[in-house]
Parts: structure tokens; C-alpha cells; sequence
């Protein structure tokens, strides 16, 4: 087989170097103009008439269509890597005739990662010799780690239903409902009635035993039993099905856990309790590396709600432990705005680890955790210029208000919204809003559709990283 590349001079080089040495076809590199990206169907013929090629390869930045060179010379047009220095990568879509007219190698050597690890997580979780089921759901053993989602005063929550929802659409496991000194035995019916026909793995969370009573009509997991509470509550809780999580309080943890097993209980999980950074955490976290006769849970709520540091990475670093640690479950929520979104990146944190499993460390799985730092860097060609001047600082004040009218641009419930004169304009993106915009004139100044461009942007940016957003302050 015979491949055309057809390039640009700034890439060129790149390309060459990303290519060297592969020896499963011939090829040639053939530079068509200034920047890869531009190439046109009229360039792509007249290479085409110049030599005999089963495959052309044009760069993933390529926006024109080549459906017609193709048809006219039968010779498949296809898109590689957007770069050209990672056009090696492509190499098993090429050899597999994977590779798409309209979609950059890229996208699709990501889904195919995506999906393998899909599959191999699925994999996982059906071949894996549990400790315990409950609901159908595999704890301990060869399982992947289970994420348990807690909601902090369930009986104070104005929305509890949707907060439920929400948590196990984002990855919960399992999703735990905390009731503190406040509450009485007719909120936690009430709560727990609220959500009873979800199909979904529930836990209370309360040192309590009237408060347990009263969840265990309807509940999967209880927290925190200790040696007092489990002569009180044992025949009950085992009549219910449910599990239970032990923590050291009036004995040591290999103490309570052989008590509760003496009681019967067979649904078990330790917790011997993490604490958070410069309290002891690293000596509470040695207490995870001894055995207990069952599985154990890691609460990373001290830890993540503790520390003014991004969620994400806290999440993977403390899923790599729990894994070290053979721990089943941990424990996250969201209970501050700084650790909004902790539950989804756990869930992407514990895959991570299921997926590393046999291998020296979790990279390149088809799972990560990375959300604003890039993975590896592009390398871009240099830019080509014969002059260069910097632009003055602008005026704070635009020259002139434009006669279309103002926006007020705002988030809401994930949609972008912009609003003037009583009537809004909402969507996902700011392509479409501008567009919508646009499309009933309502912009008529350069300036202003500049400045508009960069608030719905930025408006875009906020919903996409959770963050908050301020027309016309920094983001």
C-alpha cells in the first residue's frame, strides 16, 4: 500500500519524524503549501495525476470536503492526527482502514480507548468473586472500588430527590444519607420514604440507634456502628439485609468486627478512619494496610473538604491508595462549592486504578482525571511573520454603544443566557447563542460583537469547568 501525505512546509518536518522507520507501507510526504490545514481539492488532484496512491492522508485540521477528489480519482481521502507530530498514532487505523473522511484520527483513537476501557471495566465488575452483593452491586473481592456519595443533614435538604439522582447519574455507588445530632426518627422516614422506590443502593450515616431503626426499612448500608451500638442493633439490621460499616470507637476495629461477626453479621465493611492532612493523616492511613476478615471503606471527606486544593488530583492520589490498600469503598460529597463535582471525578479516579490494575502505575488506561492541564503538549510549528508590533492597551470603554442594544448574559441550570429587552436568547454552547444572535441582527458594531463573542465564551467556560461567572469580570 502506498500513502500520499500531503503537508505543509511548517509541519513537514514533524512529519517526517513522526513517520521514520515504519516499514508496514510506502509513503510520500509531499509539502502543498505554507500551513497543512489549507490544503484544497484543486492542490489534492493535481498531486493525485502526478502519481499512483491506494490511500491519502490529509491533516485533522483540514476543513475542506475531498468527497469529490475521491469519487473522481477512487482513491479514499482520510484524516489523520490534527498534528503532524502525532501522526504515528494513526498507524493501526490506517493498517485497519479505521480511519474517517470527516472525523481527525484523534477523536477516534480516543473513543476506541474509551471504549476499550469500557469494555475491560465491565469486564471487571462481571468476572469479579465479591465479598458481598447488595442490590445486585459486587463489594470487595476483585470488584472495582464502590463510590459512596454522602449528603450531609439529609433532613435539611431542600431537593433531596434531585440530589439523589444527581449523585448516582455522576458515578454513586451507592448514595448516603447523613443525619446529624438534630434529627429525629419521623426525618429519617421521611427522607428515606422520599427516595424509597429509587433503584438505587442507600446508606444512613448517624452514630444514632434510633435514627438507624428508623432507616432500615429501606436501607442498604448503614454508618457508623460501633461496639456499643451493635449488641443494640445486630438482629435488626441482619433481619433488614443490610451491610454495615464499623468503625473503632469503645474497642479497637479487629475487636468490633469480630463482635459483629459473632452477632451474625455477614455484610461487612472496616473503617479505621482517615484523618485529615496535618492531623494525623499519614499514621490513619497505615491503619488501611492490615486485614480485618472483610473489606474496607476509605472516607476521603476529611481529606478532600479539608484542604484548599483542586479536587481532581486529591481524588486520583487517594483512589491509588485505596487500591494499594485494598479498600472496597470510599466515601465522598460535595458539601462545599470547591468540591463541587468530587463524585464524578472519584468515579474517573477509581476506573483509573481498576483499569492499572497489573500494570506499575495508572497512566495511559483510557481514564484520567485530567480536566484543566493537558496530558501532553502540542507541538505547533513556529509562526511565520515578517513584522511584528504590540497592541496598545484599549480603552476600558466601548467607542460607542451599539444601536441594537445590550445584553445581560448569565448562566443557568448548565445553558447559557442572553437577555435583552424582556426576551432571552438560552443554549449549550456560545457558537449557537451568537449565532441566534446574529441570525435576527442583533448586532450591528464590530467591537460589540467582539465583546459578546468573549462573555458567551467565557459564560461557556464556566458552566464547562463548574465555575461561576460575572459578566464583564475575570474568570
Amino acid at each position: 500500500m502506498h500513502i500520499l501525505f500531503p503537508t505543509g512546509r511548517q509541519s513537514e518536518t514533524a512529519l517526517r519524524s513522526a513517520l521514520a522507520g515504519i516499514d508496514a507501507f510506502t509513503y510520500s510526504i509531499v509539502p502543498t503549501g505554507e500551513i497543512a490545514s489549507f490544503l484544497s481539492p484543486g492542490n489534492l488532484s493535481r498531486l493525485l495525476l502526478a502519481d499512483h496512491y491506494d490511500l491519502v492522508v490529509v491533516s485533522g485540521m483540514c476543513t475542506a470536503s475531498f468527497a469529490e477528489v475521491e469519487q473522481s480519482f477512487g482513491i479514499p481521502v482520510r484524516k489523520g492526527t490534527r498534528h503532524a507530530a502525532d501522526m504515528r498514532l494513526c498507524i493501526p487505523l490506517i493498517l485497519s482502514g479505521g480511519l474517517s473522511a470527516t472525523i481527525p484520527a484523534d477523536d477516534l483513537l480516543s473513543d476506541v480507548r474509551r471504549r476499550q476501557a469500557a469494555d475491560r471495566l465491565s469486564e471487571i465488575e462481571h468476572t469479579a468473586e465479591p465479598a458481598f452483593v447488595l442490590r445486585g452491586v459486587k463489594f470487595g473481592g476483585t470488584s472495582r472500588i464502590k463510590i459512596i456519595h454522602e449528603i450531609m443533614d439529609a433532613h435539611r435538604h431542600p431537593a433531596l430527590r434531585d440530589a439523589v439522582l444527581t449523585a448516582a447519574a455522576c458515578g454513586a455507588d451507592v448514595v448516603d444519607l447523613g443525619f446529624g445530632f438534630d434529627a429525629t426518627p419521623d426525618d429519617v422516614r421521611r427522607c428515606f420514604t422520599e427516595v424509597a422506590d429509587l433503584d438505587i443502593l442507600l446508606s444512613v450515616d448517624t452514630i444514632d440507634p434510633a435514627l438507624i431503626k428508623a432507616a432500615l426499612f429501606r436501607c442498604d448500608l448503614i454508618f457508623s456502628l460501633t461496639s456499643a451500638t451493635l449488641p443494640l442493633l445486630a438482629a435488626k439490621i441482619e433481619a433488614a439485609g443490610a451491610a454495615v460499616v464499623l468503625i473503632p470507637r469503645d474497642a479497637s476495629l479487629a475487636d468490633t468486627v469480630a463482635a459483629a461477626k459473632k452477632f451474625g453479621l455477614s455484610k461487612i465493611l472496616a473503617d479505621p478512619l482517615l484523618q485529615p492532612p496535618l492531623s494525623g493523616m499519614i499514621e490513619s492511613l497505615s491503619g488501611y494496610l492490615p486485614e480485618f476478615g472483610c473489606p474496607k471503606v476509605l472516607g476521603c471527606v476529611n481529606v478532600v473538604e479539608m484542604v484548599d486544593a483542586d479536587s481532581p488530583g486529591m481524588c486520583a492520589l487517594l483512589a491509588a491508595a485505596a487500591e494499594e490498600c485494598g479498600v472496597a469503598a470510599v466515601l465522598v460529597s460535595e458539601h462545599s462549592d470547591k468540591t463541587r463535582g468530587a463524585t464524578q471525578e472519584m468515579r474517573r479516579a477509581v476506573e483509573m486504578t481498576a483499569l492499572s490494575r497489573g500494570r506499575p502505575y495508572p497512566k495511559d488506561v483510557g481514564r484520567d482525571v485530567l480536566i484543566l492541564k493537558e496530558k501532553r503538549r502540542r507541538r505547533e510549528p513556529p509562526l511565520v511573520y515578517e513584522t511584528l508590533s504590540s497592541a496598545p492597551a484599549a480603552s476600558a470603554d466601548l467607542a460607542a454603544y451599539d444601536p441594537c442594544g445590550n445584553f445581560r448574559i448569565g448562566v443557568e441550570n448548565g445553558r447559557i443566557v442572553a437577555v435583552r429587552g424582556g426576551r432571552a436568547i438560552s443554549g449549550t454552547n456560545w457558537h449557537d447563542v451568537f449565532s441566534a444572535i446574529l441570525a435576527e441582527n442583533g448586532v450591528s458594531l464590530l467591537d460589540h460583537a467582539a465583546y459578546l463573542g468573549k462573555e458567551l465564551y467565557k459564560a461557556e467556560l464556566a458552566i464547562r469547568f463548574g465555575r461561576s461567572f460575572e459578566q464583564d469580570g475575570e474568570f
